[in-house]
Parts: structure tokens; C-alpha cells; sequence
């Protein structure tokens, strides 16, 4: 879910490029709940420490739900930015940072195509991509993935992030997640 930056000094094209990388590193997270709404992470594995992108992820994953899931889900993001010893809620621009997502369900269909069999990793493993989803637990086990090059404003390249996300049918708390990870930029000359 994450944009990243990438800087090309053009005034040294001839002799290399200064490219800016990102690292995503520390990442923790936790049900806000302790685990009493119907919706969980059992689990939640990323490797490495740092991640670099881009480049490779490493995931495992295990999500359980009580009940079954259906339209209209919705999830609430709220991602905040340290500074200064403060944390500040980062805007949503462009679908990016503290934003609320109507109709999950819809998202889905319009990634996954309707009809069609879930890509990749979800196939193999028997996730489903589209609502509705039973009640139940979803495991992707250790899984590998390319992360391609991404950007982000400058302003929020560098620093310590804290994300919520809050799940949610018919008004209906379904589960709550908090991630907390650094971002950093890397630079290096590539010839």
C-alpha cells in the first residue's frame, strides 16, 4: 500500500545517477483491541529488517473473522507522522495517508476482476480476492513479493509513521490493526 520516492539527478546523466531508495524498517504491529473484535491478525511476519524498495518482501500472514464479511465494508485509515516529538496526522492526497476507503468489496473487483481466478500467491493458497468472505481463518504462509519503485512527496519521505486501520460493515467495528515502522531514503550512484 505505500508510495516511495525516487530522485534522478539528470546533471550527472552522463557520468552516473543519484538514486533515492527507500527503506521501510521496525515495522510492529497489533490489534487496537487485543483481539476482541470478530476480525483479528493472528499474525504477521515481514522480512527483511530493513525492507528495501525496491526490491523483495518477505510475508507471512494469519487473519481470522468470526463472521462472515460482505458489502459494504469500509476501512478507515489513519496514518500519522512524527515531528518534533509530536505526532501530526498525515493528509489524505491521492488515496495516500489518512483516508477512508467506502466499498472495499468494490476495490477488490476493480483489482481483481470478477470471475476470473485470484492471482498469484491467493490461488495457490486458496485465499479468496472478492467479498463475500466466510467466517474463518486465512493464512498466506511465507511469501515473497517484488516491490516496484514508488514515490512520495518529499515532506513525508524520512521519519517514524503510526497507522491505524479500522475495518468496519454497516457501521460496525469488524477489526482494528496498528502498524508502526520508520521510513528512510537511501541514496547511491549507479553507472
Amino acid at each position: 500500500m505505500a508510495n516511495l520516492a525516487l530522485c534522478v539527478l539528470v546533471a550527472f546523466a552522463a557520468v552516473g545517477q543519484l538514486t533515492e531508495a527507500m527503506e521501510v524498517k521496525s515495522v510492529t504491529w497489533q490489534n487496537c483491541d487485543s483481539g476482541k473484535l470478530p476480525g483479528t491478525i493472528k499474525s504477521l511476519s515481514i522480512s527483511p529488517d530493513p525492507v528495501t524498495i525496491p526490491g523483495e518482501v518477505t510475508v507471512s500472514l494469519v487473519l481470522n473473522t468470526d463472521v462472515p464479511l460482505s458489502s459494504p465494508l469500509q476501512i478507515k485509515i489513519s496514518a500519522e507522522k512524527e515531528l518534533l516529538d509530536e505526532w501530526l496526522t498525515v493528509p489524505c492526497i491521492d488515496k495516500f495517508g489518512s483516508c477512508t476507503y467506502n466499498d472495499i468489496c468494490g476495490l477488490l473487483d476493480s483489482f481483481f476482476k470478477p470471475g476470473q481466478q485470484c492471482p498469484g500467491p491467493l490461488a495457490t493458497y486458496g485465499l479468496p480476492c472478492h467479498c463475500p468472505f466466510k467466517a474463518g481463518s486465512y493464512a498466506l504462509p511465507t511469501t515473497s513479493f517484488k516491490i516496484p519503485n514508488l514515490s512520495l512527496p518529499s515532506w513525508m519521505a524520512d521519519g517514524n509513521y503510526r497507522v491505524t486501520g479500522i475495518l468496519t460493515h454497516n457501521n460496525e467495528e469488524i477489526g482494528c490493526a496498528k502498524l508502526t515502522f520508520t521510513l528512510s531514503t537511501t541514496s547511491s550512484w549507479w553507472w
